[in-house]
C-alpha cells in the first residue's frame, strides 16, 4: 500500500490512555514531524522500542505521550507502524489524530489495519474474522473459540483439506495431460476413496456451524407465563441481579425487558414478558401483543407455572402457542404450599422445579438450558473449528462439487469432468482462508470492524 493510514484504536470517551495508530510507508516521517524527544527522531529509533516525548502542532504542545516504533515486517499490519499512547479523552485523542492527518496520513476505514495484515500475508481471512470474534466475545467459551481461530487452528484444518484436494486433482490432471496412459481401476478407486474422505472432513467441519453461531450470537429465551407467576423474579435469579421490577401486584411488567447473561459459557438473551391473559386496559394489551411476538421469535421458551395457585385457562392457552419450539416448564414458588394440578390435556414438556425467591433449582435450570442448547452434546464443541456462516456456505458449495466429482468417478466418466468439479471445490475451500476471495467479500467482512482495528 502506498498511502499511510491513522485512526484512534481505543474506545471513544474519557479514560486513562488513548492510542492513535499510524501504519504505512510514511509512518516515521509523520512521527518525525509531530513528536519531540531529547533522544532524537522516531525514524532513528530502534524497532519495537517506546519513547517519552511531546506531541505538538505548529509549536503548540498538545500532550505528553509515549510513542512506540515498530518496523516492518514484524508489526500487526506488516508495515511500518507508530503507536502514540496519549492521555485519554475525546478531544485530546482527536487533536493528535488530526495532527497525524495534517502531516500526510489518511483516516483509516473500518477494519483497514486488519485488512492490511491480511493483504500483506501476516494473517489469513479466518484469523482476521477471529479478531472481531475476540473483541465481541460475550463468554469465556466464545473467547476461547476466537482465540483458537486467531492462533490458526481453523486455518490449519482448511489447509490440510486443500493439500489433500490438490493432490487428488494433480493426479487426475496428470492423466488428462497424458491421455495415452489408461487409468487403472485401482487408481480410479484411490481417487474415489480420497475424495470421499475429504467430503467426510468437510461435513465434520460443517457440523460445527451451529455451535459456532451459538458461541458468537447466543440464543434468545422468552420467559412467559400468566401474571404474577414469578417471571420477573425468575429473570432476576437467572441474571444474578435485580433487572426486572418485582411486586405482588399481577401485571406489573407491562413491556418486554431484555438482558444478556452468561449461562454455562453460552450468551443467552433473556426476555421477561408481560403476563399473557385477557388484557385489562390498552397499555397491558400492547404489552401482551409484544409478548406474543417475542414468543414467536425466540429459540427457547421458559413457561413459568405458579405452583402456589391452581391451573388456569391462561396456562392452557399459552401452552397452545408453543408450536415446535423447545420448552422448559418452570414450576415456580415451590417454597409455598403446592396447589397446582395440571389437567391431563396439558402438554408435558421438560420441567424444573424452582423457587426464584430462595434460589432453589436455578442452577439445575441453567444446566437444562445448556443441555437443550447443545442438543445433548454438552462440551462437545471443538473450539478450534467452530466455523461461521461464511465458512459454512463455502464448505456447502465445496461439498456439493466434490459429491458431484464422486458421482462422475463412480460412473467412470472422463477425468476432465471430475477435474472440473474438483477445481470448483478447491476454489470454494480457498475462499475460507482468503486464497480465492473477491473484493466484494473482503469489503463485506471488514465493514463490520470498528475504525482503528
Amino acid at each position: 500500500m502506498e498511502d499511510t493510514i491513522a485512526a484512534i484504536s481505543t474506545p471513544i470517551g474519557e479514560g486513562g490512555i488513548a492510542i492513535i495508530r499510524v501504519s504505512g510507508p510514511r509512518a516515521f516521517e509523520i512521527a518525525d514531524a509531530i513528536f519531540v524527544s531529547p533522544r532524537g527522531k522516531p525514524s532513528q529509533f530502534q524497532t519495537h522500542t517506546i519513547h517519552f516525548g511531546t506531541i505538538g502542532n505548529n509549536g503548540e504542545l498538545l500532550d505528553q505521550v509515549m510513542l512506540t516504533v515498530m518496523r516492518a515486517p514484524r508489526t500487526y499490519t506488516a508495515e511500518d507502524v507508530v503507536e502514540i499512547n496519549c492521555h485519554g479523552g475525546l478531544l485530546n485523542a482527536r487533536n493528535i489524530l488530526f495532527c497525524c492527518l495534517k502531516h500526510g496520513a489518511r483516516l483509516a476505514e473500518p477494519g483497514e489495519f486488519t485488512k492490511r495484515a491480511f493483504l500483506n500475508g501476516r494473517i489469513d481471512l479466518t484469523q482476521a474474522e477471529a479478531v472481531m470474534d475476540l473483541i465481541g466475545a460475550k463468554t469465556d467459551r466464545a473467547h476461547a473459540a476466537a482465540a483458537h481461530a486467531l492462533e490458526g487452528h481453523l486455518s490449519r484444518r482448511i489447509e490440510e483439506v486443500r493439500e489433500r484436494l490438490v493432490t487428488v486433482l494433480a493426479h487426475i490432471e496428470a492423466h488428462i495431460d497424458f491421455p495415452e496412459d489408461d487409468i487403472a481401476t485401482d487408481t480410479r478407486d484411490q481417487w474415489l476413496t480420497n475424495t470421499e474422505e475429504i467430503v467426510h472432513v468437510l461435513k465434520h467441519l460443517l457440523a460445527t456451524a451451529r455451535e459456532g453461531k451459538i458461541l458468537r450470537e447466543g440464543i434468545s429465551v422468552a420467559i412467559v407465563g400468566r401474571p404474577n407467576a414469578g417471571k420477573s423474579c425468575l429473570m432476576n435469579a437467572l441474571l444474578g441481579q435485580d433487572r426486572s421490577i418485582v411486586t405482588p401486584i399481577p401485571g406489573t411488567t407491562r413491556d418486554t425487558i431484555e438482558e444478556t447473561a452468561n449461562v454455562r459459557g453460552i450468551p443467552v438473551l433473556f426476555t421477561d414478558t408481560a403476563g399473557i391473559r385477557r388484557p385489562r386496559g390498552a397499555v397491558e394489551g400492547i404489552g401482551i401483543k409484544r409478548s406474543r411476538k417475542i414468543l414467536e421469535r425466540c429459540e427457547l421458551v421458559l413457561h413459568v407455572l405458579d405452583t402456589s395457585r391452581a391451573s388456569s385457562r391462561d396456562d392452557d392457552e399459552l401452552a397452545a402457542l408453543y408450536g415446535q419450539k423447545p420448552v422448559i416448564q418452570v414450576h415456580n414458588k415451590i417454597d409455598l404450599d403446592r396447589k397446582l394440578k395440571l389437567p391431563a390435556s396439558f402438554p408435558r414438556k421438560e420441567s424444573v422445579e424452582v423457587s426464584s425467591v430462595r434460589g432453589d433449582g436455578i442452577e439445575k435450570l441453567k444446566d437444562r438450558i445448556e443441555r437443550i442448547v447443545w442438543s445433548g452434546h454438552v462440551g462437545s464443541t471443538r473450539l478450534d473449528i467452530a466455523i461461521n456462516e461464511r465458512h459454512a456456505d463455502a464448505i456447502r458449495r465445496a461439498s456439493h462439487s466434490l459429491t458431484s466429482a464422486i458421482e462422475e468417478l463412480q460412473k467412470n466418466s472422463m477425468p476432465e469432468l471430475v477435474s472440473q468439479q474438483l477445481r470448483i471445490g478447491l476454489d470454494a475451500v480457498g475462499e475460507i482462508v482468503g486464497m480465492t476471495t473477491t473484493e466484494d467479500i473482503l469489503a463485506k467482512i471488514f465493514s463490520t470492524f470498528c475504525i482503528g482495528k
